[in-house]
Order: C-alpha cells, then sequence, then structure tokens
C-alpha cells in the first residue's frame, strides 16, 4: 500500500516524497509557512513550528490565486509587524 492520497488536514508527516521549502524572507525563529509540491496539480502548505501538525491541500489554480492577490496588496491590511520585525517598509496605510 502507497502513502495516502493528500487531503485537507493530512498530517505533514504523512506526505514523505514531498520536499518542503520556504520563503527566504521567513522569520529566523521559524515562524514560517511551508509548501510543497504534491504529485498532480495541488500544492501543500504547513506551517513550520509544527512539521508533524495537518497540511493544508490546494490545487496550482487556487494558490496562484492567493499569490496573486498577495502580490497586488490585497492582503496588506492582515499584516501586522511583530516586535524586532525585518519590515522597515511596512506602512498600513499606504
Amino acid at each position: 500500500m502507497g502513502a495516502p492520497r493528500p487531503f485537507n488536514g493530512i498530517p505533514a508527516q504523512a506526505l514523505t516524497a514531498v520536499r518542503w521549502r520556504k520563503s527566504r524572507n521567513s522569520n529566523p525563529q521559524g515562524s514560517c509557512v511551508e509548501v510543497a509540491a504534491l504529485p498532480g496539480p495541488e500544492i501543500a502548505l504547513r506551517n513550520s513550528r509544527h512539521p508533524a501538525g495537518p497540511a493544508l491541500i490546494f490545487t496550482v489554480a487556487e494558490l496562484s490565486a492567493f499569490v496573486q492577490g498577495a502580490k497586488d496588496g490585497e492582503f496588506d491590511d492582515l499584516i501586522v509587524p511583530c516586535r524586532g520585525s525585518e519590515l522597515p517598509d511596512w506602512n498600513p496605510t499606504a
């Protein structure tokens, strides 16, 4: 029996044949979102602080729409810098 078919909420550790990666801009303390390509047109996301926790599974089209929205600034109002943040150009009113 092979690996289980990925589903939303699958324990990320069950996705054994994937390579998790995170942004070069990620927090050095490990508070990061990690992504992994899955077989087929799907991408898994997990919280790096909880690598064995649940993974969320998105189609390439779903994640592409989200990333484009992020690039367009649609979610900038949700970003609140933490103490010691390395976001010097962040301006929530811009």
